[in-house]
């Protein structure tokens, strides 16, 4: 099994250790995962601002950087959906890069989806005993239907308390562009967001999409809420850690 890992642009940039969160996770079931040099920006705002020619060259760079992969994995409900539903239509009139995007499309995988429907792990073994709120980020779980995976692996960690989200599914407010192109209602919108994370007197929030995360940590650093904010490989591997250690 030839794993490689796409790492994304905020996770490389600004969260490096999510990456080496899922990397030490695979390692326990004996998965080695490769990290081709090659690749880059899946292309995602270009594509959303309507500059289809410069994502399409993002997109191939990516698709010759994972050529020889048989599963690529993502921390990124968002970048995977840009593969999953936009590459194969950036090449629809291109019958080779068409067939290529086809097959990348087909062996990527968000993380939680690799770990519980390949894998088929949903006890990583872990214990993390507080108080966890989950953010169910719209790309993951609209696009991808990412919805299931990351609760049954929640719900196997040991005092894990999980606690719902008042109005869990409602965006963000990041939506990548949009948080620039719309800052106001951005602001509104991940001011609600946090207002509802504050209401469960989660000690954590939990989510699957660096740039939802980046969003609400930043609204709730402003405001001076001591809630921490960690990807679920994260939780993860720290909760294998203190399991191991105890």
């Amino acid at each position: 099994m030839k794993v490689s890992l796409f790492i994304t642009c905020l996770s490389d940039a600004l969260y490096p250790r999510v990456g080496e969160a899922m990397v030490r996770l695979l390692a326990r079931y004996g998965v080695s995962v490769h990290f081709p040099e090659g690749q880059t920006c899946c292309g995602q705002p270009a594509f959303n601002s309507g500059y289809w020619d410069e994502a399409r060259k993002s997109a191939k760079t990516l698709i010759e950087a994972f050529d020889e992969s048989d599963f690529v994995i993502s921390p990124s409900g968002s970048c995977t959906g840009m593969i999953h539903h936009y590459y194969p239509k950036l090449f629809e009139d291109d019958p080779v890069l068409g067939k290529k995007a086809e097959q990348l499309r087909d062996k990527t995988y968000e993380f939680t989806q690799f770990l519980v429907n390949v894998l088929g792990v949903t006890d990583v073994g872990a214990v993390f005993p507080h108080k966890v709120t989950y953010h169910p980020s719209c790309h993951g779980s609209r696009l991808l239907g990412v919805k299931q995976e990351p609760l049954q692996l929640m719900q196997q960690v040991k005092g894990l308390d999980l606690i719902p989200l008042p109005f869990a599914e409602d965006c963000c407010g990041f939506g990548g562009t949009f948080a620039v192109k719309m800052c106001d209602i951005s602001g509104a919108m991940v001011t609600e967001k946090t207002d509802h994370v504050l209401e469960t007197d989660a000690e954590v929030l939990v989510g699957l999409d660096l740039g939802c995360l980046l969003n609400i940590s930043g609204n709730l650093h402003f405001r001076g809420k001591p809630v921490k904010v960690m990807h679920l490989a994260e939780l993860l591997y720290e909760g294998v850690m203190t399991g191991e250690h105890r």
